[in-house]
């Protein structure tokens, strides 16, 4: 466990309540669980998520009807969570539109910038703060309610109007006092302490270090024999593991495979045509056009739909 980042089981037990609870989107009507469901494997099992407003959970999830229909899907699948308390992890999302810099002076390189607060333990706290403030993931549409339109001034203005919605709760305020030996009043509880549980959770939640593949890497123990063939195959012909490397699976770089559309995926405002340029939304680099992030391939067999557009 050595390889995996520490955390307070106090910190990861108020993480899970957070984890679950629908008070940290915009109407009050979706979690980070609803689309990072236990029962899914961290995952939602659909190609594109319904985010906001929709109803139901997993493959069963609606976007509603008539009126009350959601306008849009989520433009990316929603990837899985596991092993990402990983110390290597130094990248995240599909375009890696968070990294781990000294940039903006607060440790990340993020869509918040110089306002990203100080104080995130790791990039997995970093990470859980930004669903919040997407409109048709956890936000909402501008005008239903005070969230979302604090972001729609600047991203960093919902969290303070999340945090006081949390440390109001007389048993939230009092599980923060518990677990953070720097809070002495619910009142101090900001974005910053409710992103460290959050992310004390998914970093002590979702580890695989005991399948076949670790065995056989830890103390040689045989793998079945389609399973060997496989790895000879994946290691070699197949040359799958010059990206899938390491003990994740994944090189963390970025690659442009040519995977078909499925929807416009996550497309910017200026662009002529509705189209998702990947890494080259995050850099601008030509070069960088289509290249999307290798994912990890840990616990491959219970995460599908696969690819940045679940394609």
């Amino acid at each position: 466990m050595e390889d995996f980042i520490d955390t307070d089981p106090a910190q990861a037990r108020l993480g899970q309540l957070l984890f679950y609870d629908p008070i940290l989107s915009g109407n009050r009507n979706i979690s980070c669980g609803t689309c990072h469901h236990h029962s899914l494997s961290s995952g939602d099992g659909l190609s594109l998520g319904i985010g906001e407003g929709g109803e139901g959970l997993g493959p069963k999830r609606s976007p509603g009807t008539g009126a009350d229909m959601i306008r849009k899907r989520i433009p990316r699948n929603a990837p899985a969570l596991w092993n990402l308390g990983h110390r290597s992890v130094r990248v995240m999302f599909h375009d890696g539109q968070l990294e781990v810099s000294d940039q903006f002076g607060n440790g990340f390189d993020s869509p918040a910038e110089e306002w990203l607060p100080q104080g995130l333990d790791n990039i997995l706290a970093a990470q859980a703060l930004f669903p919040l403030t997407a409109q048709f993931e956890m936000a909402g549409n501008v005008g239903e309610n005070a969230v979302t339109g604090a972001v729609h001034d600047r991203i960093d203005l919902g969290w303070p109007v999340l945090a006081k919605r949390v440390r109001t709760i007389p048993e939230y305020g009092a599980l923060f006092v518990e677990a953070f030996d720097h809070i002495d009043h619910p009142s101090e509880v900001t974005i910053v302490e409710i992103g460290n549980a959050l992310g004390a959770f998914i970093a002590a939640e979702w580890i695989s270090i005991d399948s076949p593949w670790d065995d056989w890497l830890r103390d040689g123990r045989p793998l079945p024999a389609p399973a060997e063939r496989g790895r000879q195959l994946f290691f070699g012909k197949a040359r799958c593991g010059t990206c899938h490397s390491g003990p994740l699976l994944t090189d963390q770089g970025f690659h442009a495979l040519g995977l078909p559309a499925f929807g416009p995926g996550r497309t910017r405002v200026f662009d002529p045509m509705p189209r998702d340029v990947g890494r080259m939304g995050e850099t601008d680099l030509l070069e960088d056009a289509y290249r999307f992030r290798t994912p990890s391939l840990r616990n491959v067999a219970l995460t599908a739909p696969y690819g940045h557009n679940g394609a």
